[in-house]
């Protein structure tokens, strides 16, 4: 069952982004359906949150869609070269998002190692963001779909992880947001092979 838009219109991104490991996600491009469940998340606490993009209110072309109401994609290119997905959460007007790191592959792997130009499952399949979006074929020209649609989805299949089998860590590669780098907003499950690195 898709998750419905209740559970991204709420204001806690942080509580979101811990809620989002074990549920799975899809796509279905072209026909063919690829997912699996997410394993590792990133909060980004809107504009009070030096490492978002939205931090003090900026609003540009590209940052738009996270200041429009939660339960959509927002992609967007990184250092030129990486598609990276993020679930915009809560209400317009408030900028939160949630990158999503990585995910456990269970559905249309052949697809996922032909997009990734892998010729067999390893781990760096679906770890972290880029390879994430690669495999699953998320691109820009889906930026703002939907999470209702049967292109782009997020189901709850009753899959539970425990609280002691997750991480709550600082965020990746965001050194620039100073005080706010050192804030426990990643999230991932311990031992999980796809989780990216460092995962200690």
């Amino acid at each position: 069952m898709k998750l419905p838009p209740s559970f991204y219109q709420r204001n806690d991104v942080v509580t979101i982004s811990r809620e989002l490991l074990g549920k799975y996600i899809f796509t279905s491009i072209n026909g063919e359906v690829t997912g699996g469940y997410i394993v590792e998340t990133e909060s980004y606490n809107g504009i009070i949150d030096r490492a978002s993009h939205a931090f003090g209110n900026r609003m540009t072309p590209r940052t738009s869609v996270m200041y429009g109401h939660g339960g959509v994609a927002y992609v967007y290119l990184c250092y030129g070269i990486h598609e990276m997905f993020n679930v915009v959460t809560s209400v317009e007007g408030q900028p939160h998002a949630i990158l999503i790191r990585a995910v456990h592959p269970t559905d249309g792997i052949e697809v996922m190692l032909y997009r990734r130009k892998m010729i067999e499952v390893k781990r760096t399949i679906t770890s972290g963001p880029g390879s994430v979006a690669q495999a699953l074929g998320i691109s820009r020209e889906i930026n703002a779909i939907s999470l209702q649609s049967d292109t782009l989805w997020i189901e709850d299949r009753g899959l539970t992880i425990p609280d002691g089998q997750i991480a709550a860590v600082p965020r990746i590669g965001v050194a620039y947001a100073k005080e706010d780098a050192l804030l426990p907003y990643r999230f991932y499950v311990k031992g999980d092979t796809y989780v990216s690195k460092p995962n200690k």
